[in-house]
C-alpha cells in the first residue's frame, strides 16, 4: 500500500471533533421561541463575524446585540452561553482519531472559526493537549471565510497546500480550502469522516 502524501491534517473543532454546540443551542432556543431554527442559525452564524466576535475584535455583548438586531427572541443570553457550552460534547472516537494520527508522525492541529470560548473548553475537556497546534479565528483576526486564512495555517505549519488535508462540517469552509489546493473532507457523520481521513491521510 502507498504512503499517504499528507503530512499536516487541520480539524474543524465544532461538528467534528465535538458536537455542534453552537447550532444546537440555536436550533433549541428557536424551538422554545417558535422561531425557524435554520433562520435564526443562519442569522447568528452571520451575527458572529458581523459583530466582531469570532475574529476577536468585539465581544459577547456585541454579538447578542446584533443577533437581536437580525432576529430578535426573548432568551437571556447567560442562559443561552450556558446551553451553548454545554452542547459542545468532544466525540472520543475523533479524538482517538487525532491521537492516532499523531502517533503515525503526522502533525495534527485544530482550525477553528471559535471563540474564547474554545479556550474555557480546553480548560473543561483538556482538548489541546492532543493537538500540536490551536489556530482560532478569535485570535488570528481572521475566519475561513477567508480563504487566506489555509496559506497562513499551512504556511506555520510548513506543510505545502498539497500535503495539508482539512477536515469541516463546512461544505463552504471545504470548497475553499480545496480552493487554495489543501486536499478537503467533508465531515457529516463521524464514523464516515474518520473512514475517510484514515484513507487520505494514511494510504493513499
Amino acid at each position: 500500500m502507498e504512503k499517504s502524501d499528507v503530512r499536516c491534517v487541520l480539524f474543524d473543532f465544532g461538528g467534528v471533533i465535538a458536537e455542534e454546540g453552537f447550532r444546537r443551542a440555536l436550533v433549541a432556543a428557536a424551538q422554545r421561541h417558535g422561531l425557524d431554527p435554520e433562520a435564526l442559525v443562519r442569522q447568528a452564524m452571520d451575527a458572529v463575524y458581523d459583530s466582531g466576535f469570532v475574529l476577536g475584535t468585539g465581544g459577547e455583548a456585541a454579538f447578542w446585540q446584533v443577533l437581536q438586531e437580525k432576529m430578535p427572541f426573548p432568551e437571556r443570553f447567560e442562559a443561552f452561553r450556558a446551553e451553548v457550552m454545554r452542547s459542545f460534547v468532544l466525540r472520543p472516537e475523533m479524538i482517538a482519531l487525532v491521537d492516532e494520527l499523531r502517533s503515525a508522525g503526522l502533525t495534527v492541529a485544530i482550525l477553528s472559526d471559535q471563540t474564547h470560548w474554545l479556550d474555557e473548553l480546553d480548560q473543561r475537556d483538556g482538548i489541546y493537549r492532543h493537538f500540536d497546534r490551536v489556530f482560532n479565528s478569535y485570535y488570528l483576526g481572521k475566519g475561513k471565510r477567508d480563504p487566506s486564512i489555509f496559506r497562513d495555517v499551512i504556511g506555520e505549519l510548513g506543510c505545502r497546500a498539497a500535503e495539508a488535508l482539512f477536515v469541516d462540517d463546512s461544505e463552504g469552509h471545504v470548497r475553499r480550502a480545496r480552493g487554495e489546493g489543501l486536499q478537503a473532507i467533508h465531515c457529516q457523520e463521524p464514523r464516515a469522516c474518520i473512514d475517510a481521513v484514515r484513507r487520505a491521510a494514511v494510504a493513499g
